[in-house]
């Protein structure tokens, strides 16, 4: 018999649990993550929303009445207003209210 090197079918299904064990562990928190990531996203949306509301009422001496106000003259592009969780986000009496703050 020749003295060939290489990996035995032992040790690579080791390597394979290790790697399923690994993937296992990390899947459930990467998951975890992506409700907290959508939420600090909507935050922040709301808050550069609410500073375009204040830059109209420095500008107009009056809040929006609603966003179609903010698109017309140019302070944001977007019609579809909606935080990264798809939730929609509105004005109200110049305040912007989103998923997070909603007024009920």
């Amino acid at each position: 018999m020749k003295n060939e090197k290489g990996f035995t079918l032992v040790e690579m299904l080791v390597v394979l649990l290790i790697i399923s064990i690994l993937i296992l562990v990390t899947i459930p928190n990467v998951s975890k993550h992506f409700a907290s990531i959508d939420e600090k996203g909507c935050d922040a949306y709301i808050l550069m929303l609410q500073g375009q509301v204040e830059a109209y009422k420095l500008n107009h001496n009056e809040y929006p009445s609603s966003v179609t106000d903010l698109i017309e003259e140019d302070y944001i592009v977007e019609e579809d207003l909606r935080c990264p969780d798809n939730t929609e986000i509105k004005i109200v009496d110049g305040k912007v209210v989103g998923p997070a703050n909603s007024e009920t």
